[in-house]
């Protein structure tokens, strides 16, 4: 296990419910009469990408108008309010990392592990999420980072985490991937990286198959994951560097006796 690969967006931390609410102001400010309950957000998360699936609502509620001019340029424009409107939201960490993220990042810099991450999110909304908990040189914590600025497809396709890999100089089996939807889990699994999903309420419903272990969040000693198991040992009390280890020779085991 040579590098640790995160997705941003459900992964290091709960955004949707931020993203939810600048997506409805961003309407509201813009003139629109789009609102956008949590039921339907979960059904538009299936398409990855705000833009993408601003273009998809769109040609559900109004199929002829959003094949029209100047559509592109209406969706450039208020996805660039909803990410000021997002951007305001989160600034400063005004939304916590999940149990167990900034722990294990630190864990990983303490043993030299690089530490990446693979997102079709903006930087815009990178940078407003991580500048809290990280400060102002987060970018300085990561040896690799992929976003839309640097892939253009997005997830389910593999791009973001073969350009981070890449970066990083490794193979997909050389990593661990953290993800929190089956979209992201198809992408990680697409390049060859073994993946550890913790899902949100969004996301929970998806199927994920091919997981390496699915759980409500990594732990930290103040919020320890609970153990479901008959065999209190077989989950940890969280996930540290010597959890992942243990998994990732599993799955190169399991991988090599197929």
């Amino acid at each position: 296990m040579q590098a640790l690969i995160f997705d941003v967006d459900g992964t290091l931390a709960d955004t949707e419910s931020a993203h939810l609410h600048a997506f409805n102001a961003a309407f509201a400010q813009a003139g629109l009469d789009w609102h956008w309950d949590e039921a339907l957000y979960v059904r538009l998360l299936e398409v990855a990408g705000g833009k993408e699936r601003l273009l998809h609502y769109w040609r559900i509620v109004d199929p002829e108008e959003a094949e029209g001019p100047g559509v592109s340029r209406v969706i450039d424009a208020v996805h660039a309010i909803k990410t000021r409107h997002y951007a305001a939201h989160v600034r400063d960490g005004g939304l916590p990392l999940r149990p167990g993220i900034a722990r294990l990042i630190d864990e990983a810099r303490a043993a030299s592990i690089p530490v990446a991450i693979a997102t079709t999110t903006t930087p815009a909304n990178l940078d407003a999420l991580l500048h809290g908990p990280f400060g102002p040189e987060w970018r300085s914590r990561f040896a690799a980072i992929g976003d839309a600025s640097t892939t253009q497809s997005k997830k389910p396709a593999p791009d973001v985490y073969l350009d981070v890999l890449r970066q990083l100089g490794l193979k997909g089996q050389d990593c661990i991937a953290f993800e929190d939807s089956a979209n992201g889990l198809r992408a990680a699994r697409a390049a060859f990286v073994p993946t550890i999903v913790t899902p949100t309420a969004y996301t929970a419903h998806h199927s994920f198959d091919g997981a390496l272990a699915v759980l409500p969040h990594l732990g930290d000693p103040h919020a320890p994951l609970a153990s479901t198991a008959a065999n209190e040992n077989e989950r940890p009390a969280w996930v540290d560097l010597d959890t992942l280890r243990g998994w990732h020779r599993n799955a190169l085991s399991e991988a090599a006796a197929v």
